[in-house]
């Protein structure tokens, strides 16, 4: 309601725009470039063409957003950047992983280039890296030569999860870019690349305008992400959407296929199981390869308690509290 009030300056240069440098460097703990784009995609998208070139590559998870959500974005922004895809449980990539990642793509110019490494936080399986396996990560990018990216499209539940600062798990840890989601925890096409290495800024403000993703009214994204994080609601909320995922984790049982972290849960009820929970109305979202009977239930940042409730029940009700 205030930014609607009348004129400001576009693309950018209107007052709410400006604090955001500001804000975020307060919320960081160092001066950093804050540029809002409309999609968690485009954030990611962007942030990796600064850091590859057409024939680098980008070292992510097999189950990574960027390689199984984005339709081919992040090849598109960076002129035909190649994915390296690496292993890991709970879809988090492991030093051993990254490590044959690198070897396998440095071999010469047959080869493409070894530049960034792309980490989810939390994971696409709802897992959260503590400060020091990212800053281990981080360690062998570096000594190979690479960048880090991390996609924080639930960067906020990491946050609440582990207990510790954003910067424990951004720069301090060793990370250049960040793409800081905040459709997913509340906000309305408003999303930020949160930018700690200065070498990087100028690209991404070219590359944001050149993909259209500069906004001529800046100041609705702005807004957002000003009330997102200045008194901390970003984390009250990711911190109770935690809290419910937990919960439904108690009542799944060993129906959990991952251990709940943040406020995505992971469980396998069998065909049966599945059937008695369409047919109940449950909406959830089928995961992995046809026929693996697992489903990802992801708990909002608004969730009535009552749905919660409901789920709980529904969940013991087919045997994974009592199993």
């Amino acid at each position: 309601m205030d930014v609607n009030e009348g004129a400001a300056d576009p693309y950018g240069e209107d007052a709410w725009s400006i604090r955001l440098d500001h804000v975020f460097s307060d919320v960081f703990e160092r001066e950093v470039r804050v540029f809002t784009v409309g999609s968690g995609t485009a954030a990611n998208a962007i942030s990796i063409a600064c850091a590859t070139p057409p024939w680098g590559a980008v070292l992510c998870h097999r189950e990574a957003h960027i390689e199984c959500d984005e339709g081919g974005a992040p090849e598109f922004y960076s002129g035909g950047a190649k994915l390296v895809l690496l292993d890991g449980e709970a879809a988090r990539v492991t030093p051993e992983a990254l490590r044959e990642g690198v070897g396998r793509s440095a071999r010469s110019i047959h080869a493409v280039t070894p530049s960034v490494l792309s980490v989810s936080q939390a994971t696409e399986r709802g897992a959260v890296y503590t400060r020091e396996q990212l800053a281990a990560l981080c360690d062998l990018a570096r000594a190979a030569g690479l960048s880090v990216h991390v996609d924080g499209a639930r960067f906020a539940n990491a946050v609440a999860a582990l207990g510790c600062s954003p910067a424990e798990i951004s720069w301090r840890a060793g990370v250049d870019l960040l793409s800081l989601g905040a459709t997913k925890n509340g906000a309305l096409a408003a999303e930020a690349i949160v930018c700690f290495d200065a070498r990087f800024a100028e690209e991404i403000a070219r590359r944001r305008k050149r993909g259209g993703h500069l906004l001529c009214k800046g100041r609705y994204a702005a807004a957002q992400l000003l009330a997102y994080v200045e008194d901390g609601l970003w984390l009250r909320l990711a911190t109770r959407a935690n809290a419910l995922a937990a919960r439904l984790g108690e009542a799944a049982g060993p129906m959990l296929s991952v251990p709940v972290e943040t406020n995505q849960v992971f469980i396998k009820p069998g065909v049966e199981g599945l059937a008695r929970l369409r047919a109940a109305g449950v909406r959830y979202y089928d995961w992995g390869r046809e026929g693996t009977g697992e489903v990802r239930l992801v708990v909002s940042w608004n969730q009535d308690e009552r749905d919660v409730d409901a789920m709980c029940a529904l969940l013991a009700s087919l045997g994974g509290a009592g199993r």
